[in-house]
């Protein structure tokens, strides 16, 4: 399995509301209706909610990149079948088409894009928690980069081996539902998917995601306090922070043919 992570900021001649108008009644639906042509197995909208939780967690962490409006997530069975379908007539078609209404409501050169593997580190059974948009769940948004002197590599290793056993430990007084590592893998695909698009932006080594419920974590608690401090601290260590952001959102489903 194999997944694109896309970091949407949106056109600035597009108000927040008719932005994510488009995204979700428009371009959406698109997206599902080509999700076999360009091998799509899942698609998922992830919509930024303008919640103070956000400028509170990047204040936590002495200042961060903005969050951005959303996320664009879409898993394929294997990068071989991401490349056979994207070389087809008809995957080459519905890709110009989708990239063709992208920027119609995306700022593409802002909006970096780059494929993952996934590393679970919490997991509940079943594994198929969703913050949808009317229940109290809540996905927390980590896209990170590694500091200047720190390889990929060498940041990815500390992140698995190191900072996922910490999460895990706290993860029940930090009130983690379920926390997945999303890992860039260096890829020869992920320029031609930039250069579609113009893509400036340089990606992120990956993205931590959380689910919480806001409903359940309100009071904040001595060992929540302390799950966080250990968090940040430990984080500090691989993350430049300045340059990675953080923010809360809600999920939308579109394809799911797991």
């Amino acid at each position: 399995m194999i997944r694109l992570t896309y970091l949407l900021r949106r056109r600035q001649d597009k108000a927040p509301a008719e932005f994510y108008r488009y995204w979700r009644e428009e371009h959406g639906p698109l997206v599902a209706a080509n999700a076999r042509r360009i091998g799509a197995l899942r698609y998922v909208q992830v919509h930024a909610l303008d919640d103070p939780a956000n400028a509170a967690m990047a204040e936590a962490r002495g200042g961060m990149e903005p969050p951005y409006d959303g996320v664009a997530e879409v898993w394929f069975e294997s990068r071989e079948a991401l490349v056979a379908a994207l070389g087809s007539d008809e995957g080459q078609r519905a890709a110009a088409a989708l990239v063709e209404d992208e920027a119609r409501f995306i700022d593409l050169a802002r909006s970096p894009l780059w494929l993952n593997h996934e590393h679970p580190q919490v997991n509940p059974t079943p594994e198929n928690l969703v913050a949808r948009e009317r229940d109290t769940l809540v996905k927390l948004y980590f896209p990170l980069r590694c500091h200047g002197h720190q390889t990929l590599a060498e940041a990815q290793r500390y992140w698995y081996s190191c900072h996922g056993p910490l999460i895990r430990r706290q993860a029940a007084g930090a009130g983690i539902l379920r926390y997945v590592q999303v890992h860039r893998v260096e890829d020869e695909l992920e320029q031609a998917l930039r250069e579609a698009r113009g893509t400036q932006t340089e990606p992120y080594m990956g993205h931590a995601e959380v689910w919480f419920d806001r409903a359940g974590i309100q009071a904040v608690t001595e060992e929540r306090r302390l799950a966080n401090q250990r968090a940040i601290e430990d984080e500090a260590k691989f993350i430049d922070f300045s340059r990675s952001a953080m923010w809360l959102g809600k999920e939308h489903v579109f394809v799911d043919h797991w």
